[in-house]
């Protein structure tokens, strides 16, 4: 494994270290004068008080430093697995900001975060009468973070109290595993489990960008691939390529499982939900927490697969937001490594736990992963299972599944409507109206469905008002082409430029039937 440092020097231990902490705590201030932050007065406050919090920290250090006579210093010590790690996520944040523009409007906001993690760390470990190893393993907690979830600006006090509680876990909550003191939980995976489970309990995720986090990043055109080809360097450098290929593989084949004997998708849209398939490159990767066999790497990997596979059914079943499946997960399986590993080691056979003979491949075994999951990736590619048209991205076939009854359709048809009515559909929020109005596959509920025809009326979907004035029957009518053009996106950007011919033609692929005839008048 690629963990040692690259470079480890000691530097003299003097009560002036103490100016790298202020000069964090004043970088951090400075941030909170940038217009992006004064915007929003809470947002500003939530600055301060993370400094004002670190100020007083430090002033108590000092006092207790002077009172002992002691002085905290820094033993530098770059890892690979730190600094390559935050290369790749950054480079995600690149991508897909591009694509999403609150990406990149969050970029202060992820540096201020990342001058309170630095701080904050160094003041953890003189706490604990400890030189600071000054490096860059601040630096992927961060960006590993807010690729999965970060709190809207009013609530923005409780970001910072995400990533102290990422590395107070980091700090308290250790094991000893193979003669080391070592932290259990990965940092940020910690963090976003306990925020998690909070946020569910307390109904409180619309604080958070989460939901529009994890439906985003299809955004970015051929995110899967680019994924996939980021990922191969993470696996190349730190042998993690059975945790991620083996997740990813026990998801696909469920899910394939699952379509063959329901006929209908598990997942809504994609064989893997695209922020899935980041968590099982860039979560569940930390070398430090996972296990250290071939072979249990292997079942680490099946079993977050398993694990996002149930908890997608069951956060369904209980009402919650589906997106936490990928982070409610980690913690637990960080906690199962030695267990793990035990049980792989007490199977008297090379040959099981190396996955195969080591004498194939010379000592290359990761080289000979990496080959497979290529391979696997590039026939799912081929059968339309990662980037391009899903199944599920077509709201006539979950119409028609939903109308014979197959499994869990009819709530997705109702989780479409209201997708698309939230992006102004008016077809959809008319649509959403006589679903609740008709109460054929859900309660009626009038006061709901007078709420949705309202709003397609105001769209100026004309069958909208007519059903708002007439409360005894359901008018319906055919998706405008602007509907159209917010329906058919399949994940991606919306289709305003798109040529009405070649609309039209996308409609009539998604099972439209009425687009079918219409498209042949602009050939």
């Amino acid at each position: 494994m690629a963990s040692t440092a690259t470079r480890e020097s000691q530097t003299p231990i003097t009560l002036g270290h103490f100016k790298v902490s202020l000069a964090l705590s004043a970088a951090l201030l400075s941030l909170s004068f940038v217009p992006r932050v004064q915007e929003n007065a809470t947002l500003q406050l939530s600055f301060w008080g993370a400094i004002f919090s670190l100020l007083v920290w430090q002033g108590w250090l000092l006092l207790e430093a002077h009172k002992r006579g002691e002085s905290f210093g820094f033993t530098v010590l770059l890892r690979p697995q730190h600094y390559v790690q935050a290369m790749v996520q950054c480079s995600v944040y690149v991508y897909w900001g591009f694509f999403w523009r609150p990406v990149y409007d969050h970029a202060w906001l992820i540096l201020a975060q990342i001058l309170f993690a630095y701080a904050f760390d160094m003041l953890l470990s003189w706490s604990r009468r400890r030189n600071y190893t000054l490096g860059f393993g601040p630096v992927p907690i961060i960006f590993s973070i807010n690729l999965f979830l970060w709190f809207r600006d009013d609530w923005f006090y409780l970001q910072f109290l995400m990533l102290a509680l990422g590395f107070l876990g980091k700090e308290y909550v250790r094991w000893n595993r193979e003669g080391r003191n070592v932290h259990i939980f990965n940092p940020s995976a910690f963090a976003l489990g306990l925020f998690s489970v909070i946020l569910i309990s307390t109904g409180t995720t619309g604080l958070t960008w989460g939901q529009e986090i994890a439906s985003t990043l299809t955004l970015a055109p051929n995110i899967y691939t680019y994924l996939f080809l980021v990922g191969l360097i993470v696996m190349y450098f730190f042998s993690i390529t059975l945790v991620a290929g083996m997740a990813a593989i026990t998801l696909l084949g469920f899910s394939a499982l699952y379509s063959a004997t329901t006929g209908v998708p598990y997942f809504l849209d994609s064989e893997i939900p695209a922020a899935v398939f980041l968590g099982l490159h860039l979560l569940i990767t930390d070398p430090s927490t996972s296990p250290r066999t071939p072979m249990g790497k292997l079942l680490f990997g099946i079993l977050y697969g398993l694990g996002v596979f149930g908890l997608y059914t069951l956060l369904g079943m209980l009402g919650a937001p589906t997106f936490y499946d990928k982070l409610l997960c980690v913690p637990l399986l960080n906690l199962s490594v030695i267990a793990i590993d035990n049980t792989v080691r007490s199977i008297n056979s090379d040959s099981l736990t190396n996955v195969w003979k080591q004498s194939w491949f010379g000592g290359r075994g990761n080289l000979a992963h990496m080959g497979i999951w290529i391979v696997v990736f590039i026939a799912m590619s081929a059968l339309g299972k990662m980037d391009g048209r899903h199944t599920g991205d077509s709201v006539p076939f979950w119409e028609q599944a939903c109308a014979e009854g197959r499994s869990n359709s009819c709530a997705r048809v109702e989780q479409l409507y209201a997708t698309y009515c939230n992006d102004n559909a008016g077809w959809a929020c008319n649509e959403l109206g006589a679903f609740y109005r008709e109460g054929q596959y859900t309660d009626a509920n009038e006061q709901m469905a007078l709420t949705y025809f309202s709003q397609a009326c105001e769209l100026k979907f004309q069958a909208g008002c007519v059903n708002l004035l007439d409360d005894t029957s359901v008018t319906r009518s055919e998706p405008k082409e602007l509907d159209l053009r917010l329906m058919l996106r399949e994940g991606g950007l919306n289709l305003m430029q798109l040529p009405s011919g070649e609309l039209y033609a996308r409609a009539c692929e998604h099972n439209w039937a009425f687009a079918c005839d219409r498209s042949g008048s602009f050939l």
